[in-house]
């Protein structure tokens, strides 16, 4: 790897503004999921490692939180452009671990940084409240405060991003954290951290922990002097943590899984839709929490639809994410292109076709072809389960009412996409869609100043937009009497 600052690649974890190895020192290997070479190793950390963590955020809490709003502003405000001063760095040790295109990677570091910025000013409105009084003697004022010690958990399709929208508000609101980040994807989480320390982040304020997912994750749900946990993942896992963090009663806020349609009306502008599909289900290779995975087409425009779509798939280059030109990278394993496989083998059992791809790339690894599949009904695993893949499958359907039942069909609520130049569809169907986020005539939802989340099982609490540090402060109430 290449880098311009060889420093920013740390082997070690960072804890207490110290990098460290692991107490046993242990390490675990990292690989590129493109190539299968060996980026480098980390320690793998256990329990006594994380509690040190947590202590050492601890520790820091009350010099940081005493700090204002404003001197905590500065300091972030110095990690967002380190991170824009080193975007190219950063971006390769991201698709050289995580695999997406360069200019994906890129992307994700501005989109990254873009959290840091905006928190660092969201800090500054964190307002509280004077409420008019049932006692002429008495003054009521509510604040808030800053939680306390904060635990990140974060995922490897975003391994920039989802640290820095959990960090930005943690840090802006007055808490310390510790991440752990995807043992995936480490590197993006040090590399964060160097910049963190060179922007003024005091020692102890945050912490990156690497190593065993379990042993980390029971300390940090367990420990009682973490009072705020927040994750990225899967539904089954998010369950976990939660039920972990029940005895000592954390605020928790859960970014989990999704099943998001992407609904194409007949008045829809299909070239329009076309590239929002592939914006939406083709990005990071599909591997994205709001990708599509049900396309609803119909019956008017299904045809026309699927051969635009297979059209434009058709031209998407697989490759490996530092090589010009390519849009595909691999997927992050073995299991996970396995899981693509067996949902296409599941649908053409049961009566799909394949339109364009549906096998695995030529180039092997973690390389799939992009695949659209036509007849696809909702008995097939599809329909069910989040393939975390580049798989469209297309549904038929010939009513409002029957799209929007099929949609809600699911126990997930993250993201749903639909295209119509009808206003009056428009609001009908955004209102009816059970989802936290609803993409109207675009593909492309995420950004620093909306609020990102879901509803059902596909999580609790808001990131990003002003509404995403809520969940990093509590409300005090004071009742002032004799006045």
């Amino acid at each position: 790897m290449n880098l311009k600052d060889p420093t920013l690649l740390q082997t070690n974890a960072w804890i207490a503004g110290e990098w460290q190895r692991a107490d046993d020192d242990s390490t675990f290997d990292v690989v590129n999921p493109a190539t299968g070479q060996l980026i480098g190793s980390v320690p793998h950390m256990g329990v006594s490692e994380t509690r040190r963590a947590i202590a050492a955020a601890n520790a820091a809490w009350p010099a940081w939180r005493a700090k204002t709003a404003k001197e905590r502003a500065a300091i972030l405000r110095r990690w967002y452009d380190l991170m824009l001063e080193h975007a190219d760095d950063l971006a390769l040790i991201l698709t050289t671990e995580q695999g997406k295109p360069l200019a994906e990677a890129k992307g994700e570091i501005l989109y990254a940084a873009s959290f840091i910025e905006w928190f660092a000013e969201e800090g500054k409105r964190v307002y509280g409240d004077t409420i008019p009084t049932p006692a002429a003697d008495r003054r009521i004022v509510v604040t808030k405060e800053p939680v306390g010690v904060c635990a990140a958990i974060t995922p490897w399709n975003f391994p920039a991003a989802m640290i820095t929208r959990k960090v930005g508000p943690a840090l802006a609101a007055g808490c310390p954290i510790v991440v752990k980040p995807a043992e995936a994807t480490p590197f993006s989480a040090l590399a964060l951290a160097v910049l963190a320390q060179r922007a003024g982040v005091p020692a102890g304020v945050l912490n990156v922990v690497t190593g065993d997912p379990k042993a980390i994750g029971s300390e940090l749900t367990g420990n009682p002097t973490v009072r705020k946990l927040s994750f990225t993942g899967s539904t089954p896992v998010g369950r976990l943590l939660m039920g972990q963090c029940a005895p000592t009663v954390k605020k928790v806020s859960l970014e989990l899984g999704g099943n998001a349609p992407f609904i194409v009306f007949d008045d829809a502008d299909l070239d329009a839709a076309v590239a929002g599909a592939i914006a939406s289900k083709y990005r990071n290779s599909g591997q994205t929490c709001v990708c599509t995975n049900r396309f609803y087409v119909h019956d008017r425009v299904y045809d026309a639809f699927a051969k635009k779509l297979c059209d434009a798939v058709g031209q998407l280059k697989v490759g490996l994410g530092t090589d010009a030109g390519v849009t595909q990278g691999p997927l992050i394993n073995d299991a996970a292109v396995r899981k693509v496989e067996s949902h296409i083998e599941d649908a053409l059992a049961n009566g799909a076709r394949v339109l364009v791809g549906g096998k695995r790339h030529a180039l092997g690894h973690g390389f799939f072809e992009p695949t659209v599949l036509a007849d696809v009904t909702p008995t097939m695993k599809v329909a069910r389960d989040e393939t975390f893949g580049p798989l469209a499958p297309l549904f038929r359907f010939s009513s409002d009412d029957e799209v929007i039942a099929m949609a809600n069909d699911t126990e997930f609520g993250l993201a749903a996409y639909f295209y119509s130049r009808d206003i009056g569809r428009v609001w009908r169907v955004a209102e009816a869609l059970e989802y936290g986020m609803v993409g109207i005539n675009t593909g492309l939802i995420s950004n620093e100043v909306a609020p990102f989340g879901g509803v059902k099982q596909s999580g609790i609490g808001r990131e990003g937009s002003h509404y995403g540090i809520d969940d990093y402060v509590v409300i005090k109430y004071l009742c002032m009497a004799g006045m």
